[in-house]
């Protein structure tokens, strides 16, 4: 079934969040969230996406972001981020990762299905709306157990820092 979630406004900005097929914890390790950073990151130079805000969960992701071809965009990070991890998990010879990818595919026509269709996307139509998704994104680490303060996962705005102290993502200023 498809969601019912629709862009209503291509100059807003929306919450939007995409989950690995069945919340399969993919991103355990380094390299594989490097592969959502480092395509994020190029969305926002060479297509001049606007990210806000961002957690990076295990098994899934919340951005809150804008673009006036949102949809397009969106399709292109997941299709590629996809690529890459399967690239990364057959060099990991991750073969339950693989046949968990394979065997909960919707699309009986690919070998694989690594994100769950769609991207939900909520349009921010008020400041309490943002903050309370701000707050949401930012306390999913820390309601998982992993963190016990926001700022204390590494892939989220509320802390954005590398070990070496860089910015993993350059955010946008919102503009109320």
């Amino acid at each position: 079934m498809r969601s019912t979630y629709r862009i209503t406004d291509p100059d807003g900005w929306y919450f939007v969040s995409s989950t690995i097929v069945e919340w399969i914890p993919i991103f355990t390790h380094e390299k594989y969230f490097k592969i959502i950073t480092d395509s994020m990151n190029f969305c926002k130079k060479e297509k001049k996406l606007s990210i806000f805000y961002y957690v990076i969960m295990d098994n899934h992701f919340h951005m809150i972001l804008k673009h006036p071809e949102l949809s397009d965009v969106m399709r292109s990070l997941k299709g590629f981020t996809a690529d890459k991890i399967l690239e990364e998990l057959e060099r990991d010879n991750k073969k339950w990762i693989l046949d968990l990818l394979h065997y909960y595919r919707k699309n009986k026509s690919t070998h694989y299905q690594v994100w769950q269709e769609g991207f939900h996307p909520q349009l921010m139509n008020s400041n309490e709306m943002l903050a309370q998704k701000v707050e949401y994104l930012h306390f999913n680490p820390v309601k998982r157990g992993f963190v016990n303060n926001p700022e204390d996962w590494r892939y989220s705005s509320a802390n954005n820092r590398d070990w070496d102290g860089s910015i993993i993502i350059e955010l946008d200023e919102l503009e109320f």
